[in-house]
């Protein structure tokens, strides 16, 4: 999963020039899979828990694989962006599925260290994802890397029928299909009327229809999710802190690591004229600390606990992102490795805990709608980012561009997309290097927001999960809880 997002991030200016499409068409390349993968989890979630999490981990590596294979034969950027959708469903199927068979098969500290390996896994297709995406785009082309997916997911596929066991929650009582449909409906349409926003206006009907229609469903959802005997979002765990503060870490990454992931091989590869490979190379700074780190926080929580360490991993990155912002376009490599890699480290610290974290305020039969709303809170909370912080960066650079306001924004969507030759034209009044100054100083901006979000994240989750039993380990470890929460958040283990 992780090579499928990162790959397509190197890939996307190659795809352009193959497929065309307009700026936001090509946005869609990335945020077409963020945002049915993030907003199918807590379905896949309930999903798993009512017809079985081995079958439904199945049946989503199988349609991973298939969709993947048909992404290099698409012959329109439209069809290309409807199959990435697609993809992103069969993603979410399958790591809801599994996540849930984990929380079955492991308990305590075993648990953390089990979801420590899955994090590490990710890692590893982070940091190298990049590189050998970059490496294959420049041998046989961009459709080889989705090749490559294939390969890898048809292996897990095999492992998984061979390996799994089959569960279910056996008080299931199906999907709840109103607020599922509501919830997909509403992200959709914020994300859609994020990155109009940058054509249109912000005051154009056409995103003001799309922001209100999102907080219409928005609202529908909580309606739903209410009134439903067993709904597919628990509303009332969010009266607890501990809760809230797992979720907020969930969303962390996004914006502190996620849309690095794309913005940065978009800006070497497109703006700063690296090659495929080179940009693949640089990213492993950032990247490669996720090999190591998240299974040497798990074994840090025998003397630490997960709050300290994941709030100060936070920190770590936002100093990371504040370094960065301070290195100018266009400098060498040598210069980005540095805070890269402290960015890296500092996200590589709560990344394996996090999973943790979020089936251990549940029941355990209701592990899949654990591991639902977590995933969903991270990866749409990445797919929301993603549309926010590249209609910022392309608002940063319009009004760096001395020029015509409407000419202005389309060639700071065009830079956006690392599609520098149609900028050029779109904006004659200025020479490339005027063009690369106000991109250049428009992300340095971008990344001082980033790190003040990060640090303000930082300081929420040492309030929220600093106490209880989330403040010195997961449950297991042998600390308490207040007698209230324990029944309302893990029945079972009470």
């Amino acid at each position: 999963m992780p090579l499928t997002f990162t790959g397509a991030a190197v890939a996307l200016p190659a795809i352009g020039r193959t497929l065309g499409g307009t700026p936001m068409t090509l946005n869609w390349v990335t945020n077409a899979f963020m945002l049915t993968f993030g907003s199918s989890l807590m379905a896949a979630g309930a999903l798993a828990d009512g017809y079985g999490r081995k079958r439904i981990f199945l049946a989503g590596t199988a349609a991973f694989a298939v969709v993947s294979a048909g992404l290099p034969f698409a012959p329109t950027i439209l069809s290309f962006d409807l199959l990435r959708a697609a993809q992103g469903m069969a993603a979410a199927a399958a790591l809801s599925g599994g996540m849930a068979v984990l929380a079955q098969e492991f308990d305590g500290p075993s648990r953390v260290r089990a979801f420590s390996v899955v994090g590490t896994s990710f890692g590893t297709g982070l940091a190298f994802g990049p590189i050998t995406s970059g490496m294959m785009i420049d041998l046989f082309g961009w459709p080889s890397i989705f090749l490559l997916v294939v390969v890898l997911v048809l292996l897990a596929f095999v492992l998984g029928l061979r390996s799994l066991r089959e569960s279910r929650d056996p008080d299931a009582a199906g999907l709840d299909w109103p607020g599922a449909s509501s919830f997909t409906g509403a992200l959709a349409l914020f994300t859609y009327g994020v990155l109009a926003a940058p054509e249109s206006g912000w005051g154009s009907p056409l995103v003001i229809g799309l922001l209100t229609g999102a907080a219409l469903l928005f609202a529908a959802f909580a309606v739903v999710e209410r009134r439903v005997a067993r709904p597919m979002l628990d509303l009332s765990l969010f009266r607890y802190p501990r809760f809230v503060g797992v979720q907020l870490l969930a969303a962390a990454p996004a914006y502190a690591f996620v849309v690095l992931l794309v913005l940065l091989p978009v800006r070497f590869v497109g703006i700063e004229g690296m090659s495929e490979v080179a940009a693949g190379r640089l990213m492993i700074a950032l990247s490669a600390p996720l090999l190591i780190l998240p299974i040497a926080a798990g074994l840090l929580t025998r003397c630490l606990a997960p709050a300290t360490i994941c709030g100060a991993g936070l920190l770590v990155s936002a100093a990371g992102l504040y370094w960065l912002s301070r290195v100018p376009m266009s400098s060498t490599a040598s210069a980005m490795v540095a805070p890269l890699s402290v960015i890296g480290t500092g996200i590589g610290l709560p990344w394996g805990l996090m999973d943790g974290l979020a089936v251990s305020v549940v029941p355990k039969e209701r592990a899949g709608m654990a591991a639902g709303i977590f995933s969903t809170t991270r990866v749409a909370g990445e797919g929301v980012a993603l549309a926010v912080v590249s209609a910022v960066l392309s608002a940063l650079t319009a009004a760096r561009l001395a020029g015509p306001g409407a000419v202005a924004a389309r060639a700071a969507q065009r830079l956006v997309t690392g599609d520098l030759a149609d900028a050029a034209s779109a904006f004659p009044a200025a020479d490339r290097s005027a063009l690369v100054h106000a991109y250049g100083a428009a992300f340095g901006t971008l990344l001082l927001l980033l790190a003040v979000v990060t640090v303000v994240t930082a300081i929420v989750v040492f309030l929220f999960l600093g106490h209880g039993f989330l403040g010195h380990g997961f449950p297991g470890h042998g600390a308490a809880r207040p007698d209230a929460e324990t029944a309302a958040l893990a029945p079972d283990e009470a």
